[in-house]
């Protein structure tokens, strides 16, 4: 779990130097890129690796949520990604960027605290490996989209 909350400081971190760039009129969409693979990954590890035990183990309800969220994060990321592709589009750009971040903030404010304590608890020693070395070298299947997106 601590390895998936810094995922989420560093995404937040690289969106809020995106949107003050945007706002600077200076943007390089190659962080932007970099930062929105590292959120999709995210995502797929989520919900490939630790959703499926953890819903196993009786967390329905907080699982629908975070895939829920998950569908709307990736739609955001799409827009984002297309808002980014048209020179000039500043405000939307600036809008979406906000929006995302908004949403990854009310995400991980619940995540964290209720999903995260139980991925500590309930993987396996095996999963919990294999999870470990996915973190540190796996990639998600370039068609993969998350459940809900």
């Amino acid at each position: 779990s601590h390895t998936l909350e810094k995922e989420h400081e560093i995404v937040d971190a690289s969106l809020e130097r995106f949107a003050r760039a945007v706002t600077d009129g200076l943007w390089d969409l190659e962080p932007l890129s970099e930062t929105l693979t590292l959120l999709r990954r995210h995502i797929y590890v989520e919900e490939e690796f630790l959703f499926p035990p953890l819903r196993e183990a009786g967390m329905v309800m907080p699982i629908l949520v975070m895939l829920k969220e998950h569908g709307e994060i990736w739609q955001l990321m799409t827009r984002l990604e297309d808002a980014a592709a048209v020179p000039g589009e500043t405000a939307e750009l600036l809008a979406i960027s906000r929006e995302l971040l908004d949403l990854l903030e009310k995400h991980n404010a619940k995540e964290e605290p209720i999903v995260y304590p139980e991925v500590d608890l309930q993987l396996s020693t095996a999963l919990a490996s294999e999870l470990h070395e996915f973190l540190a070298e796996g990639k998600m299947p370039e068609d993969w989209v998350c459940e809900k997106g």
